[in-house]
């Protein structure tokens, strides 16, 4: 019998698989960093202009647009992600954003050392796979189901 348990369910601590709840987490985490940096870089090192520059350049249409759209997609998934908070949400939103990317941005091969495309399908993969698998047991999301289905505990 599995003890894997979906991220939607209420649960109590004795019945979470810890080994794959502590590997969700991590990934998790891992994940939602790497996202939320590239929204946070966006925002403040390039700044809007600048993104939106850079978007234009590569002819993404309505630059100043997408590029607001691509920075709080990235930086406010990347901390729900982090937090485990409506990861069945997110991470379709944030595949669509890659998706756009790769298609924008990732013409010229497969390696991200030269101007591929490979950063962007992984973090798209990584936001589909999240979204399918959910939070996990350690997220807000449990806790939210928890609370749904008038239990106290995590």
């Amino acid at each position: 019998m599995s003890t894997t348990i979906e991220s939607t369910q209420p649960v109590s601590t004795k019945n979470i698989d810890w080994f794959g709840s502590i590997a969700a987490l991590i990934g998790r985490l891992l994940f939602g960093v790497v996202l939320a940096a590239h929204g946070w870089q966006k925002l403040t090192e390039w700044g809007p202009s600048g993104t939106a520059a850079a978007f234009e350049s590569m002819g993404v249409p309505l630059p100043a647009v997408s590029a607001q759209i691509a920075t709080w997609a990235e930086l406010g998934g990347g901390v729900l992600i982090l937090l485990g908070l409506f990861v069945r949400f997110v991470g379709p939103l944030i595949a669509f954003v890659m998706a756009g990317a790769v298609y924008f941005a990732g013409p010229t091969g497969i390696l991200a050392s030269n101007g591929g495309w490979e950063l962007e399908a992984v973090i798209a993969a990584a936001a589909l796979f999240i979204a399918a698998a959910g939070a996990g047991a350690l997220s807000l999301d449990r806790v939210l189901a928890n609370v749904r289905a008038g239990r106290a505990t995590f």
